[in-house]
């Protein structure tokens, strides 16, 4: 089913927004609201990697860009230990109406948070009544829970809590663990647009760990060049490579059967040769043979009393 995270209008006519955001601001300000691992209640977990692989940008520009959003614009908090992100506003435009399923809906998801002090923040900006007690209850029930838990009790609560955050989170959860865009951007140096495009091309072709690969191969073979990566990924592609696994094997196939070829190579002696080079190789290895050892000429000299000057 179809999950659907509405942007009001006014967003382009809030004050802030014109005044203050940058057009990169207003894109982080739209993503934040809509991406995938958004929920109800306006406190979600998400990766930096998940971000700037997303949006395409580099891990230095996503640090940068949380804390112009949270110590500048004020308008998130996000926790770096649980990966967890709360839009303090989410209340002011939605929330706005209740219902059993929206209630219940907001109890679990509000069960599945780990850092409750994120939750504190959004509650006073949420104006349904009947929601904003949702909120309140969850909030009493922690506080008061959280001071009479044992370290023992807190960490089988943080293990529950994270079992049900990837039960609810499964798709967001799945993250690349190695952003192409920013691997190019360490590796090999300034990245143009053409390029990160292309970039973007293969990743939806492939997957951004092949991806990632090939670039690796291109610097083991000190290639520092996208036309290198583009070969290497046409190639995979035409065979049908899905995973990196699949192309560590068949590199693996490869070598294999190189090594075996090697094997069964026969030696420079054994190839075919002529009857006029057998003959003169067995004239000189006779004639080698014949050669009077430095020894074998001082008896001789000494025997038959020669003198040579």
């Amino acid at each position: 089913m179809a999950v659907y995270r509405p942007v009001q209008v006014s967003f382009w006519q809030d004050a802030k927004v014109i005044e203050e955001m940058t057009p990169e601001d207003k894109l982080f300000n739209l993503y934040l609201l809509t991406n995938p691992c958004t929920t109800q209640i306006g406190v979600y977990q998400i990766t930096k990697k998940q971000m700037a692989f997303d949006l395409g940008y580099s891990m230095e520009s996503i640090n940068a860009l949380l804390e112009r959003f949270e110590n500048h614009h004020k308008l998130v908090k996000y926790n770096p230990e649980t990966r967890e992100l709360a839009i303090i506003n989410w209340g002011k435009y939605n929330l706005n109406r209740g219902g059993k399923p929206i209630e219940d809906c907001v109890r679990k998801e509000l069960d599945g948070v780990t850092d409750v002090s994120l939750v504190s923040l959004v509650t006073p900006k949420v104006k349904n009544d009947k929601i904003r007690a949702i909120f309140e209850e969850f909030l009493a029930v922690n506080d008061t829970y959280d001071d009479t838990l044992t370290i023992s009790g807190e960490k089988e609560k943080e293990k529950e809590k994270e079992k049900q955050k990837q039960q609810q989170k499964e798709e967001c959860m799945d993250v690349v663990e190695v952003n192409p865009i920013s691997f190019y951007e360490q590796n090999f140096g300034f990245i143009t647009p053409f390029i990160a495009e292309g970039i973007h091309a293969w990743v939806d072709d492939l997957n951004s760990e092949l991806v990632v690969k090939a670039m690796e191969i291109a610097l083991e073979k000190n290639t520092r060049n996208m036309s290198y990566v583009n070969t290497i990924l046409r190639d995979w592609h035409l065979k049908g490579f899905k995973t990196v696994a699949d192309a560590e094997a068949a590199n693996k196939a490869f070598r294999a059967k190189q090594t075996t070829q090697a094997k069964q190579q026969p030696a420079y002696q054994s190839v075919a040769m002529s009857e006029s080079t057998k003959q003169v190789l067995k004239q000189q290895k006779e004639w080698n043979q014949n050669i009077a050892t430095d020894e074998e000429l001082a008896a001789l000299n000494q025997q038959n009393g020669w003198i040579f000057q």
